[in-house]
């Protein structure tokens, strides 16, 4: 049934003065705000807990807010559980079915669909009367930041170049930071509204304009030059490439040479059949392993545990709910910065060192965190206990700038580069569900257990730390540096890499080309000629272009 909605053309919409680094960069940063709007709801509802007209609208509870610094919400630790982990079940079915739009109706389909499913959420969500409003809303919500999730790593790695790949996706996971942070400070600004409800339904009414910023973009946004040759599309896939790659030359050498090393590469895909959700265990047996692991350690690591939860337990440690907030924001601006350093780093550095170094600081910085939180509970409010309150906001911006060095993009690009093409939505599902699916339970689990356990919760956290450095340290091979159709080799399934440059060779020799051309990712050097199928689509192409102009 969704074969019948499969695009019969292509409409290029950006404007010829985007066309290059512009477009590339434009595409890269406002598709991320897809994730952007994930971090923003993470953001929001941690914010929202902490308000004590929040609480009795939702909840049906009438606390103060010196209750709330002291632990006391009155709100049910599995109640509290359900409103924050609904969003993680339907994302994780979301993440699965958009395997199939994603493969489908294409890239920037999938991306819209889930930015408008996010704005209804986030029209419910300003408007929400009750309990049952907001689980519907965030329910709903949670299909949109899904489909967000599984399909802008996939394309900021298909429109990426090889050499800054990692870079590009660490954009992404910036822009979800910022979200984050953005979120924060608009509920400690919003927070000074109170008793008003616009105290918490202010963020929300943000959340509905980033999103429906992100649709608009979408009908502007270009396609991956990948999908669009898979799909019979070559033409518009070479002019994609040319346009994101280059100056709109479609007769560039090293334009033309990446189509032909592309196109070789779908088409050995295509004559091994359509991949099979079986194929992920059975023959990309290794690379599955990676992106679940990955995935799975990226939260049981503990990074939700602190975020959903983060203004109530610094309140809780002994800080005013408006301190508490302000230094949420603090917090988020770390999480950011912790990114940047990655941008300019892992393509040179490589992502196992990220991860390794990653899992033990982040142990070290848990390992802080609980024993002051053991030592604040001991305590009775007042200066000794702000002394530890101070040492646990310490500990955690330790946590997040690392959280945001290593666990926090890392995940997101490897589970996006390391499946071959005819695989790729497949097996960014199959990881990104994992995600949700621990996304979940980290969250559904965290109010009982530090309600019982307290410090000791973090100790928990920290022993998966460990656990995640040595099995990246005996599982994972490094990927920085390859290109998409090279990585085969690095995972054992190198036939099918040696086999594509063997067909690229094929080509280009009936092509009366040179040596065998590197893909899209590595500079094209010794063209002699092109084809001429390919000179045919870039003259029909340059003809198009010079009518339209």
């Amino acid at each position: 049934m969704l074969t019948r909605l499969k695009p019969k053309k292509y409409t290029v919409r950006y404007p010829k003065w985007m066309v290059g680094k512009r477009l590339l960069y434009a595409s890269s940063a406002l598709a991320s705000l897809g994730d952007a709007l994930f971090g923003y709801s993470q953001g929001a509802i941690a914010a929202a807990q902490v308000q004590p007209s929040f609480i009795g609208r939702m909840y049906r509870v009438n606390v103060s807010l010196a209750e709330i610094e002291a632990g006391k919400t009155g709100v049910a630790p599995l109640t509290q559980s359900i409103v924050v982990a609904c969003l993680n079940v339907t994302a994780l079915l979301a993440s699965i079915g958009a395997a199939y739009i994603c493969d489908i109706l294409g890239r920037r389909m999938s991306v819209r669909i889930g930015a408008i499913i996010y704005l209804l959420a986030a029209f419910i969500q300003v408007f929400m009367p009750n309990l049952v409003t907001l689980i519907i809303g965030r329910c709903i919500q949670g299909i949109g930041v899904g489909m967000l999730s599984m399909t802008v790593p996939i394309l900021q790695c298909e429109i990426a170049p090889g050499h800054v790949r990692g870079m590009f996706v660490s954009i992404e996971y910036l822009c979800l930071n910022s979200g984050y942070a953005l979120s924060a400070w608009i509920g400690y600004a919003f927070f000074f509204a109170m008793p008003s409800e616009i105290s918490w339904r202010g963020p929300y009414i943000v959340q509905a304009a980033l999103s429906a910023i992100l649709v608009i973009w979408t009908f502007y946004l270009p396609e991956t030059p990948r999908w669009l040759i898979k799909n019979g599309f070559k033409e518009e896939g070479l002019g994609a490439l040319a346009d994101l790659h280059g100056t709109g030359d479609v007769k560039d050498e090293f334009i033309v040479q990446s189509f032909v090393a592309i196109e070789a590469a779908i088409q050995l895909e295509q004559s091994m059949g359509e991949s099979s959700w079986n194929q992920l265990f059975s023959q990309y047996t290794r690379r599955s392993i990676v992106g679940i692991t990955c995935q799975l350690f990226a939260q049981i690591n503990g990074i939700n545990a602190i975020l959903y939860f983060l203004p109530e337990n610094l309140a809780r440690a002994g800080f005013t709910i408006a301190r508490s907030l302000l230094y949420s924001g603090a917090c988020a601006l770390i999480y950011c910065a912790g990114t940047i350093p990655t941008m300019f780093f892992i393509d040179k550095w490589g992502r196992r060192r990220f991860l390794i170094l990653g899992s033990f600081g982040l142990a070290a910085a848990l390992a802080i965190v609980g024993a002051l939180q053991f030592h604040a509970d001991t305590l009775p409010l007042g200066i000794a206990r702000l002394s530890s309150a101070d040492g646990i906001f310490t500990g955690v911006c330790l946590y997040l700038f690392i959280f945001g060095a290593t666990w926090g993009p890392t995940p997101w690009l490897l589970g996006a580069e390391i499946f071959p093409l005819r695989a790729r939505a497949k097996g960014m599902a199959l990881s990104t569900s994992v995600n949700w699916l621990s996304n979940f339970i980290v969250a559904f689990i965290t109010p009982p257990l530090f309600s019982t356990l307290h410090g000791g919760y973090y100790f928990l956290l920290l022993g998966s730390c460990f656990i995640s450095g040595i099995v990246v340290w005996l599982l994972y091979p490094e990927t920085a540096g390859k290109t998409l159709e090279e990585l085969g080799e690095v995972f054992g399934d190198g036939v099918v890499t040696v086999a594509v440059d063997e067909e690229v060779g094929r080509m280009r020799r009936t092509q009366g080309l040179g040596t065998v051309a590197e893909p899209l990712e590595v500079a094209a050097v010794n063209a002699k000629t092109v084809s001429s199928e390919v000179t045919l689509n870039a003259s029909v192409i340059e003809e198009k272009k010079s009518t339209e102009g």
